[in-house]
């Protein structure tokens, strides 16, 4: 068994990550960047929960289309969170650290509609496309051009998943 001080030395020991950045950019851009992350999982989350319990006559449809948006937001995780890493910062580290910091909300509903699914869906992931563009801001005023570059095509695809669920909830002309 290990020593109790020498265990509380090294989970007390900083991961001490090489970056250019300064200390100030490397916390507050892997602090965005972790909140972010937390948005990734909640959204990501949601989307399967609604995946899950699709109904009504659109089911294939939708059901698959939320299959492709969740694939598509899982695969931000790992890239997000390593970005924090090579910055020098530290990343979500539980569930219940995503819990203190996503600020998109859960829906434990035991039946939505699906055109509800889809709109709340919506408008959570321009809430995430607001976040993303807030902390590229952030990247852009610490000269973190990497972490930009990695924020413009997940930007891109927020877009593309926002437009879609416009298109499948607008009212037939």
């Amino acid at each position: 068994m290990p020593d109790k001080s020498d265990l509380a030395t090294r989970q007390k020991a900083a991961l001490a990550t090489p970056t250019d950045l300064g200390a100030d950019a490397s916390r507050n851009i892997s602090g965005a960047l972790s909140k972010l992350l937390a948005d990734i999982f909640a959204l990501y989350v949601k989307t399967k929960n609604f995946h899950w319990h699709m109904s009504g006559r659109h089911f294939r449809d939708y059901h698959l289309l939320l299959d492709e948006h969740a694939d598509q937001i899982f695969a931000m995780t790992d890239p997000v969170a390593e970005r924090a890493r090579k910055i020098g910062g530290t990343t979500i580290h539980s569930i219940g650290h995503i819990a203190r910091l996503q600020r998109l909300s859960d829906n434990d509903a035991e039946y939505v509609d699906p055109l509800d699914m889809l709109s709340e869906l919506r408008e959570d992931n321009k809430a995430l496309l607001a976040s993303m563009r807030e902390t590229h801001n952030l990247c852009d005023d610490e000269n973190d051009v990497a972490t930009a570059s990695l924020l413009e095509n997940w930007i891109d695809e927020t877009e593309r998943r926002i437009w879609f669920l416009f298109e499948t909830t607008r009212k037939g002309e």
